[in-house]
């Protein structure tokens, strides 16, 4: 069940505290129905709704079947309109318990129902954290499935047309920031293709933990009420029912305390982490691309680039994308280290570290598609890197004595050392060596073929 919302107002403030709500508010608002405060609302009100009915048709209570009529009234509550929001904020006023002022407006909002004479059923023998750590694993859930993932997609799938593009196009490597054997740059934009695919996949494939198991995780007040019930079967089924057919899923954890211990999104957020770090990577390298003008930034008509230099394009996007990755990562690794830990059965120092989630996803967000919109003003400048590659016919150096060891030439390596290590050498060097080489003339025709251009091995092959 994904919760549905009502359009969030994409207006920036200018008095917001953080650049998130403020200057960034219109980039990142698709995220708003997940991690606001009335989304966090909106959600606990679904969780309490969905009880309540899943309550009434175990049978296993007293309380009676709810019909049709009355499931579609609390189900519309679900969609919070600002008047709700305000309603639930002033019982909190009163109470200083959010999730109390959650029961309490249901309670009220149907009081005048025919469910009157059963709304001690609502939030029956449940604690906060029932309430709240099911409402945060579908946030969690429903933002990676409908926001995070298809744009961490439509990011590889930006990637993956360069590298089918350009899979054939010879460019140097820099090891350690020298020259090194060629490569293409299709291929390289692919090592980033693959490398998303998979921590793609992990994240797909986590199972988001969820507990309902009363005050210190060992249903206390279910079964003094009801102890025949199997309310680990009921609490079981009642999470998985939140799955679809599609999409990531919800799990039952039914060994907590009165917390569910947060190791599920410890490891949503240490994949999100990596996938980040692999983007810090690729910005990074596509920085270092437009420096050396391999890579051309297309001007925009009106924009500056700096307010003293009038020449100046700058990379903005990607040193964007680079800032706001770094501070996603330094948060999700606060959550790491901090959500998995909670004194005895319980301590709230988690949730106001919960209610910054929406932060550490919407820098993420934000850094997803500024690179993609540096990859949309960006162009490869063909000539300028097979000239780049000419100027370092070093490079098939390594091919050279590959092939003398495969014939069996005495220390091809050390000759090849001798020749190229900390010189300036050229084609013809290697032309010249190879003439002086006693090895047949088919193998001298074939070292003579290698050019800097056509030493690529299968860079093209693992480009497509």
């Amino acid at each position: 069940m994904c919760l549905a919302s009502k359009p969030h107002s994409k207006t920036m403030s200018t008095n917001a505290i953080g650049p998130i709500d403020g200057r960034y508010n219109e980039k990142v608002s698709d995220l708003a129905p997940f991690f606001s405060e009335s989304a966090l609302m909106r959600y606990r009100v679904m969780v309490e709704g969905e009880y309540f009915i899943a309550l009434s048709e175990s049978r296993k209570t007293a309380l009676r079947k709810l019909t049709d009529s009355e499931k579609k009234k609390i189900r519309a509550l679900y969609t919070l309109t600002d008047a709700d929001v305000k309603a639930i904020k002033k019982f909190e006023s009163t109470t200083n318990h959010d999730v109390k002022a959650v029961e309490y407006f249901i309670k009220d909002r149907l009081a005048k129902t025919s469910l009157k004479s059963s709304l001690e059923w609502v939030h029956f023998a449940l604690t906060s954290e029932d309430i709240n750590n099911l409402a945060y694993a579908l946030m969690l859930r429903d933002s990676l499935d409908t926001v995070m993932i298809p744009e961490i997609k439509k990011l590889a799938k930006e990637l993956d047309t360069l590298a089918k593009k350009y899979a054939g196009l010879p460019m140097l490597s820099r090891t350690h920031g020298q020259s090194a054997s060629p490569t293409t740059f299709g291929k390289e934009m692919k090592v980033f293709v693959a490398r998303l695919e998979k921590r793609l996949a992990g994240l797909e494939s986590i199972r988001i933990q969820a507990k309902l198991n009363g005050a210190t995780g060992n249903w206390n007040a279910h079964t003094v009420a009801y102890p025949t019930a199997d309310w680990m079967g009921f609490s079981k089924k009642f999470i998985e029912n939140f799955n679809g057919k599609k999409g990531m899923k919800l799990e039952a954890n039914l060994t907590t305390t009165q917390i569910e211990c947060h190791d599920s999104y410890v490891a949503v957020f240490d994949v999100l982490r990596q996938i980040n770090t692999i983007l810090l990577d690729f910005n990074q390298d596509m920085w270092r691309y437009i420096s050396d003008a391999w890579v051309i930034q297309r001007p925009k008509e009106g924009e500056i680039g700096s307010s003293a230099m009038p020449h100046k394009v700058n990379p903005i996007d990607f040193e964007n994308a680079e800032g706001n990755l770094g501070l996603a990562n330094a948060l999700f690794e606060f959550f790491a280290r901090k959500l998995p830990i909670s004194r005895l059965q319980r301590d709230l120092s988690d949730s106001t570290v919960e209610r910054n989630f929406g932060v550490a996803f919407a820098h993420s967000l934000l850094a997803y598609r500024s690179t993609i919109k540096g990859l949309g003003k960006v162009s490869v400048d063909e000539k300028k890197i097979r000239q780049v590659l000419r100027e370092h016919p070093e490079v098939i150096a390594e091919a050279i004595q590959t092939i003398l060891r495969r014939e069996g030439v005495e220390m091809p390596y050390e000759k090849l050392k001798a020749l190229t290590r900390g010189k300036v050498v050229t084609l013809e060097t290697f032309r010249e060596f190879i003439d002086t080489l006693g090895v047949s003339p088919k193998v001298k025709k074939e070292l003579f073929a290698i050019t800097p251009e056509n030493y690529i091995g299968l860079a093209k092959k693992i480009a497509k």
